[in-house]
């Protein structure tokens, strides 16, 4: 059992359909990834976006995860996707994982880690990923928040509001950013709809194991979390640890995050139960309706998104 492993267990005493598409959009950078592993070395020991690269020309593949012949969504639960839709095991280093990249830029250097919301398979996820990646310009790489249905997925939200019961997806989001966090990395991250919930849910467990585990104080535990950046898009969390940099994107015509998020514009009472992290931008902004794409992350919360610094200077 890994350490991280162990002091996950501590917290839990204490707290708690094909890609032939993206396949296509993200050809240049699966070729790419192809030639690196092939043996090109020029690049060993570099740093790209904070994740360093010192092995991935000759261990990318060894994290890949092959699902069974007629498995269902569940099986990639928690695993991460890479470039084409590819998935890989949720230890994987970060640097091992071919990310999607913008159609328009192969070379792009940031990274951002993102996860789905309710209803989406893995595939759904994969020409997400490569939409997030065209429209911001950077990398980008899943961890799959697998579907079993709406009312299964509903279900799972509501436990992950009460903290309750285990979710594959948080405990491989909380990983990743704990051992980054750990090696001295900072990291991006972005949450739509049951997604923002779920990575709210895993920052608090970072929060717990940096505190628990590395014996920090409040502090410390939030100068590490500084490390981290943040966006959602129509999140289902009201609440989020402080520490880490918030970028939060609203649509008053959604009922997502005006019911189970960060509300409306304007004070309400049920304000007094939300918390969007210290220092964090909540940016709200009315769109088309209930029915006609009001929580549609591609058509709608994408258009409002302005770059990350920009945004948290307050430039919407």
């Amino acid at each position: 059992m890994t350490t991280i492993q162990r002091g996950r267990n501590t917290i839990a005493q204490t707290s708690r359909s094909t890609a032939d598409q993206v396949r296509e959009s993200a050809a240049p950078v699966t070729r790419g990834v192809q030639n690196t592993v092939a043996g090109a070395t020029a690049q060993r020991g570099a740093v790209v976006d904070g994740f360093d690269s010192r092995s991935a020309q000759t261990q990318a593949v060894a994290g890949v995860f092959t699902a069974p012949a007629g498995a269902k969504d569940k099986v990639y639960d928690g695993k991460l996707v890479g470039a084409g839709g590819q998935t890989f095991e949720p230890t994987t280093p970060l640097d091992q994982v071919p990310a999607f990249v913008p159609a328009n830029n192969p070379n792009a250097q940031e990274t951002v880690v993102y996860v789905n919301g309710i209803s989406t398979n893995k595939d759904g996820q994969a020409r997400e990923l490569q939409a997030i990646a065209n429209s911001t310009g950077m990398r980008t790489i899943g961890v799959h928040n697998a579907t079993s249905g709406m009312i299964a997925d509903v279900i799972q939200a509501a436990k992950d509001k009460l903290n309750k019961g285990k979710n594959p997806a948080v405990d491989s989001l909380s990983d990743i950013v704990y051992s980054e966090l750990k090696a001295g990395r900072d990291i991006h991250l972005m949450g739509y709809s049951h997604g923002g919930l779920i990575t709210s849910r895993a920052l608090k467990d970072v929060a717990n194991r940096l505190r628990i585990e590395d014996g920090m104080s409040k502090e410390q535990v939030q100068q590490t979390l500084s490390r981290v950046n943040v966006e959602t898009f129509g999140a289902a969390a009201a609440t989020y640890p402080d520490g880490p940099n918030y970028v939060h994107y609203v649509n008053n015509n959604d009922a997502v995050p005006v019911l189970f998020g960060q509300g409306s514009k304007g004070w309400t009472p049920g304000d007094l139960f939300r918390d969007a992290g210290e220092g964090a931008k909540v940016h709200h902004f009315s769109e088309k309706g209930m029915f006609s794409g009001a929580h549609s992350l591609t058509e709608t919360y994408l258009n409002h998104r302005v770059p990350f610094d920009e945004a948290r200077a307050g430039n919407f």
